[in-house]
């Protein structure tokens, strides 16, 4: 793509979740046309995009009437398919690139990938066997975070190990399902954040103010802005999430999670190659949200100025949370967002309120 997308041009968007659904409103205030690739019917993004391919996202008719409708292609997750992500690749523009889906896909490539760009990370093994546990366990004092390399989310697939020793590593490769695995250091951290970034096609970058992010049962519970980073550490850590877009040739919003270490460095946990849960608070709170800043970079269009004219805390609406909607738009600087998503189940985020200070006189 060597020119910006013309209003009326259409977007394909490879996911229907929440992300493709916001993404799909964003495409729609700036003019394009969606089209979106999701094996269920009336997903929430359907519900907001132009139309909807009803398929698998390896199947290749649906990718093949993808391609033909589409003048460029994203996606909302990062599981999709590499192989998919590169057929599309062959007929138009595929943003992110699929080398970006391919090394965010398996956690020991994504750290040596990022530790090979200058970023580092928590010391870390490859484990294949019980026995690759217990070396690892060894060099890390018997105490680690073991992870599947590949799917997994919201805290799924991951287990804390501490205090084990050899004998103890008995039956945990196959306790997690016998697939590749990754030890990760136990990292004590003061807390986490996030830099929301961007990348134009033109290699201009920009970043949003970091939030600091808090956890529940492995799900992201809030996140507040500012997160109270100190000028080095705020300045390092978006120096490393340009640094990761740059060796990528990154184009469109990236999601970069960290740990701040107690001495005022930080560690980069991962990296998501799309819209980030935890810049959904840039909605409410800035002039360009991350999911228009996404739009803008994947349409080759300028980036926007990512500054915000508000504190604010986002708040994910969890399970039956969401029955609270209605008391939510009484308070007072609550932005309400819902996903539209039939079915409420434990676990599963259904929307998102933003809270913003200070707020105006009242009208």
């Amino acid at each position: 793509m060597t020119a910006p997308l013309s209003p009326g041009a259409t977007i394909g968007i490879i996911g229907g979740g929440q992300l493709g659904r916001m993404l799909a409103a964003a495409a729609a205030r700036l003019g394009y046309e969606t089209v979106v690739l999701d094996p269920q019917p009336d997903c929430p993004a359907a519900q907001l995009a132009s139309s909807q391919i009803v398929g698998a996202y390896d199947d290749r008719a649906a990718l093949a009437a993808l391609a033909d409708r589409a003048d460029v292609v994203t996606y909302e997750f990062e599981n999709v398919p590499v192989a998919a992500a590169r057929a599309l690749a062959e007929r138009l523009a595929v943003l992110p690139p699929p080398k970006a889906l391919e090394i965010a896909q398996d956690r020991l490539t994504e750290k040596t990938f990022l530790n090979g760009a200058g970023i580092s990370t928590a010391r870390h093994f490859a484990v294949d066997s019980d026995a690759d546990l217990a070396a690892a366990l060894d060099r890390l004092g018997g105490s680690g975070v073991l992870k599947t390399r590949r799917l997994g989310y919201d805290g799924k697939g991951q287990r804390v190990l501490r205090g084990l020793a050899a004998a103890d590593c008995r039956g945990l490769f196959d306790a997690m399902g016998g697939v590749p695995l990754i030890l990760e250091q136990l990292v004590d951290f003061s807390f986490e954040f996030s830099v929301i970034a961007a990348r134009g096609a033109d290699g201009t970058g920009h970043a949003y103010d970091p939030p600091r992010n808090e956890h529940r049962n492995g799900i992201l519970r809030r996140s507040i802005v500012p997160a109270g980073l100190d000028p080095s550490t705020l300045a390092g850590a978006r120096k490393a999430a340009f640094a990761l877009m740059d060796a990528l040739d990154y184009v469109g919003v990236v999601g970069v999670e960290f740990f701040a270490i107690a001495d005022g460095g930080f560690l980069v946990n991962e990296f998501a190659p799309r819209v980030h849960n935890t810049g959904h608070w840039t909605d409410a709170a800035c002039a360009v949200s991350q999911f228009e800043q996404h739009i803008r970079a994947v349409a080759g269009l300028p980036l926007g100025n990512p500054g915000r004219h508000s504190n604010a805390v986002m708040e994910n609406l969890i399970g039956a949370e969401i029955d609270d909607a209605t008391d939510l738009m009484r308070q007072p600087g609550a932005v309400l967002t819902l996903y539209g998503k039939a079915e409420t189940r434990p676990g599963r985020k259904m929307g998102h309120v933003t809270r913003l200070a200070p707020l105006s006189a009242k009208g």
